[in-house]
């Protein structure tokens, strides 16, 4: 059975491919075959540069050949890899024989070819092409996702400041609040979780096999090769990796870094899967209608249905992205002694992991355009929930000093249906300023919000 979208065994790569297009390139084994091809031409132009008599410095020519292998490395050359790895049956060793089979018939590069891969150790490259990868995959796709709901968000925020919505605290009428302000508690919410996203540190290491330099030391005992290190991981791209420097490790880096981006973004996740189920939840009760789309089916069997799919899709691959990075975040910064290799097979999952939450992302952005108020459910709600003044009428007795207010409103309204005329007759009776009572009666359900709008319109 040949592979394609439909013969696929993951869903990401079959059903939903067409939607991660833009993580692909990032995340599958041809990313992670391009960047390593990277940190090993950032590695060997750096030794060039270092001052050693046995590797002079390279050639412009020489060093614009090398980047071009990395600006345009093809499937064609991943395929060239992968054909030599059949041989080596490893996967770093492949990528360092492909290197140097691009020296060939360059007499500057032939005579240097032992300096691909110099003194590091296997991971030196792999933690680093992790690194590369996880930076794109952050900055390229998972943030923009999440900025681009901030921003949907925001604006139906504004959009609806106004508008007032009947709040349900364990699924009963409550104080009313507007949809805007709903939606700006989501917004204030993810802009917080997207700042930590942004804000956790990548790291890269290349300190040799158990993290203390052994072999770089026994060529040249005299070279400060922890600054030439720091070096080449800090130096901005291309003649660098542009990564924060780990200074301390075992064969691997820590794995630190990662469990706390992977923990940052379930937190994000988790913050759209409350999201996804109160949308889900507020087309429900009709305060959402859902733009038609033509041709589309909602049931097999009852044609009037609009299903709220964007929102169950969303949450659905919430969850599978949160159960694959809490597995991430857990497994990977743990390592018997100095190595072992438990983490290698996991770390190929990370693609996958952040597929789900892109697609997520999608999914949802698609549910939230295709929104439509339905005001007149939202005032018909509130018209019928006359019970929630109860809140403001006993508030304002207490104020005054009546007696039992809470008991008294208590009394009137737990579990009962509540009239305006009931209520407007107990406000009458109230030994209270008039200026009060003629604020009380003049109060409806839709108008009692409080600062809600002020505050929708502040995010």
């Amino acid at each position: 059975m040949s592979l394609s979208t439909i013969t696929a065994l993951s869903p990401l790569d079959g059903r939903y491919a067409a939607k991660l297009s833009a993580l692909r390139p990032i995340m599958s084994e041809h990313g992670y075959m391009h960047r390593r091809v990277q940190v090993e031409v950032a590695w060997f132009i750096a030794l060039s540069d270092a001052g050693f008599a046995e590797f002079k410095p390279l050639s412009t020519g020489a060093r614009a050949y090398l980047l071009g292998l990395v600006k345009n490395f093809s499937e064609a050359d991943a395929a060239a890899i992968k054909d030599i790895e059949k041989t080596t049956n490893h996967d770093v060793k492949a990528v360092e024989y492909w290197i140097k089979s691009k020296f060939e018939a360059r007499p500057e590069l032939e005579k240097a070819a032992e300096f691909v891969h110099f003194a590091c150790t296997s991971e030196d490259i792999n933690n680093t092409s992790h690194a590369l990868q996880i930076r794109s995959g952050r900055d390229q796709v998972i943030l923009p996702g999440l900025d681009r709901i901030v921003l949907k968000l925001r604006e139906m925020a504004h959009q609806f400041a106004d508008v007032p919505m009947l709040s349900r605290t364990h699924g009963q009428t409550a104080s009313p609040t507007t949809v805007g302000k709903e939606l700006a508690n989501v917004v204030v919410r993810l802009q917080a979780a997207c700042e930590r996203i942004a804000a956790v540190k990548i790291l890269g290491k290349m300190n040799g096999a158990v993290g203390n330099y052994n072999a770089h030391l026994s060529a040249w005992p005299d070279f400060d090769w922890e600054a030439f290190s720091r070096k080449v991981v800090e130096t901005p791209e291309p003649l660098g990796l542009g990564l924060t420097f780990q200074p301390y490790s075992i064969q691997i880096e820590p794995h630190d870094y990662m469990a706390e981006l992977f923990d940052a973004i379930a937190r994000a996740n988790t913050i759209l899967v409350d999201l996804s189920r109160d949308i889900w939840g507020y087309v429900s009760l009709g305060y959402f209608k859902q733009k038609l789309k033509a041709g589309e089916i909602g049931s097999s069997t009852m044609p009037h249905k609009v299903n709220p799919i964007d929102f169950e899709n969303a949450e659905g691959n919430l969850g599978l992205a949160n159960a694959l990075l809490r597995h991430l975040s857990e497994k990977l910064p743990i390592s018997r002694w100095q190595r072992d290799l438990t983490d290698s097979t996991v770390l190929r999952n990370i693609g996958v992991a952040l597929g789900y939450a892109a697609l997520a992302y999608t999914s949802l952005m698609t549910g939230l355009n295709k929104l439509e108020l339905n005001e007149e459910a939202l005032a018909d709600d509130l018209n019928t929930s006359w019970e929630v003044l109860a809140e403001p009428i006993q508030t304002v007795m207490r104020r005054y000093g009546v007696q039992g207010a809470y008991e008294k409103l208590k009394e009137v309204t737990r579990g009962k249906t509540v009239t305006a005329e009931a209520l407007h007759a107990l406000i009458n009776g109230l030994e209270i300023p008039q200026a009060d009572k003629d604020r009380l009666l003049a109060m409806t359900p839709g108008s009692y919000t409080g600062k809600a709008a002020e505050l929708a319109r502040r995010v």
